[in-house]
């Protein structure tokens, strides 16, 4: 006889199976960890390559909120495939 898996496992095993792709939003804004899912960089070259301004720079939205224009890293990218 074969062994059932309750619903909760089975959920649990195709939400890890099958996890969604990012998609890059045509405006608004991203924090830090949104930016290096499509820029796959380290956080320390993030910083390196805005200091030496080859790449957008963020903008303060509050003392402890930092992101960045999801056109501005749009653009970005296509300008890094030409």
């Amino acid at each position: 006889m074969p062994k059932q898996i309750s619903s909760s496992t089975a959920t649990a095993v195709t939400s890890s199976i099958s996890s969604p792709v990012p998609v890059l939003p045509e405006t608004g804004f991203l924090r830090q960890p949104q930016v290096l899912v499509f820029v796959p960089i380290s956080k320390s070259t993030l910083w390196r390559r805005i200091q030496a301004k080859s790449f957008p720079g963020p903008v303060k939205l509050s003392a402890r909120a930092t992101v960045w224009r999801a056109e501005d890293v749009r653009r970005w990218i296509s300008e890094q495939g030409q």
